[in-house]
């Protein structure tokens, strides 16, 4: 045996139960009450959760947006990552205006390949749909990336997708099993909203939010699904920030569609009431933090499961950058750091707060992404045959949160000074011990690309056979 991991309890999103992990060869082979087969290495996990590797189906690594480039590229984001409990990343091959799709995604796997510590995939972003990137869409799926994202909003930063592009793609996604997720923000309206402030003097951080109000992301959402369902396609919606969005989600599923939705911690842990502080700039993301009543349904739409992922839309930039929109929201890079504080604070506010047990957390973080996107069993669960991705957890150890303390290549934390208890303690990757109490062990490089398959059967269910 390559690696055992002793005496945990160990936690799925189905079971919890006490037992030892044998890996050999990157694998888990063996499940038992007690294994006293030698092993290479031995991790004790005694008195501590032992959870699958978790999953951030999230992410933008050095990512060039709105006159900055995020803090952390490959290398410094699955680093970070793995410190938080994350072994496999989803990122986002972002088409030019006249690229070529399949040299898009090249183009990122050669960047992200040399550079990762943790293993990654890529959503496919088709910026220019035309007959090429409709043609495209079997073999991007043979080369499994079966997940495609279009933007309905960022007009001006040539990222948006007309209506009709949109409902092409799901019908083209649709013949080949795949699922289709939009960033969902009615630019247009949100255009002349930010227009009209700005006419008025109106630039403080909290117009950032007035400009875009709930029913900007709602009636984004309503359309998509109502498309998807014409299409016979898989619907995903990133990011959902309001009680409106949730809604439209819980509504399509209780028809019977095969919709999914996630929303973030940003979501879940601030409100708009940052916005009227001095470091409102450091809040600053999009869709915007919305209300108490908003965040409240949010955490009830995870419970509940009508919301499904909790991922990051880890998008960090400097303190500097960011406070260039002290004055002038529009001057402000959107995005906020948090893919390796996702695992702790969901633990904190989610488990030791009585919203959901353990099972939930992982159902939410590591089960359900695996499954919606393709990658259960391989990922996303502690099962025989499995990758060896595992995280064990600490539930008794106390942290605070400060930017200094994490690993994530920005030199602020918007959950600074905030105190959790339990956190990652080892992260094993396909069985190797890459982070253990604070010292990181591997080389940039080892992460590989994951191929994801998506079955063929279109229902709401999490269960990995009809998703």
């Amino acid at each position: 045996m390559d690696l055992v991991i002793k005496g945990g309890k160990v936690i799925t999103a189905s079971d919890t139960y006490k037992a030892d992990i044998g890996v050999r060869d990157g694998k888990i082979v063996m499940i038992a009450d007690k294994i006293e087969e030698p092993a290479k290495r031995v991790v004790d996990a005694t008195g501590k959760y032992v959870f699958p590797g978790m999953i951030d189906s999230h992410v933008h690594f050095e990512l060039p947006f709105q006159g900055a480039v995020s803090g952390d590229d490959f290398a410094t984001g699955t680093r970070a990552a793995a410190c938080g409990g994350v072994t496999t990343v989803i990122d986002f091959a972002i088409q030019a205006k006249g690229e070529d799709i399949l040299e898009t995604v090249k183009k990122r796997m050669a960047s992200a390949d040399p550079k990762t510590y943790i293993d990654y995939s890529l959503h496919v972003a088709p910026t220019d749909v035309n007959k090429d990137v409709l043609a495209a869409i079997p073999e991007l799926i043979k080369m499994g990336l079966p997940s495609f994202k279009l933007f309905m909003t960022y007009r001006k930063e040539g990222l948006i997708s007309e209506d009709g592009d949109l409902f092409m793609v799901l019908r083209e996604a649709r013949k080949y099993n795949a699922i289709v997720g939009v960033h969902a923000e009615n630019a247009y309206v949100l255009e002349r909203l930010i227009e009209q402030f700005a006419g008025e003097g109106k630039t403080q951080c909290i117009y950032h939010a007035l400009s875009r109000p709930n029913f900007v992301e709602a009636e984004c959402i309503s359309r998509g699904i109502k498309w998807a369902e014409e299409a016979g396609s898989r619907f995903y919606v990133f990011h959902v920030s309001t009680k409106e969005g949730a809604w439209e989600i819980a509504a399509a599923r209780a028809k019977g569609l095969p919709v999914f939705g996630e929303t973030c911690p940003s979501y879940l842990f601030f409100t708009e009431e940052k916005y009227k502080g001095e470091n409102g700039p450091l809040y600053v993301l999009t869709p915007p933090l919305r209300t108490a009543l908003d965040q409240e349904v949010l955490w009830r739409s995870i419970q509940m499961g009508t919301l499904q992922v909790v991922s990051t839309d880890h998008c960090p930039f400097q303190k500097a950058e960011k406070m260039r929109g002290k004055d002038d929201f529009r001057n402000t890079p959107n995005g906020l750091p948090c893919v390796e504080t996702t695992l702790m604070l969901l633990h904190n506010d989610g488990v030791l707060k009585g919203r959901f047990d353990l099972q939930h957390l992982v159902a939410v973080l590591s089960y359900n992404p695996s499954v919606i996107f393709g990658m259960y069993p391989r990922k996303g669960t502690i099962a025989i045959g499995s990758d060896a991705d595992l995280v064990v957890f600490d539930p008794e150890k106390e942290f605070t949160m400060s930017a200094a303390a994490l690993h994530m290549n920005v030199d602020y934390s918007p959950f600074e000074g905030k105190r959790i208890k339990g956190m990652p303690v080892v992260t094993i990757s396909r069985g190797d011990v890459i982070y253990e109490n604070g010292e990181f062990k591997a080389e940039p490089g080892r992460g590989k690309f994951v191929k994801r398959y998506l079955p063929e059967a279109l229902t709401t269910s999490p269960e990995p056979a009809v998703v």
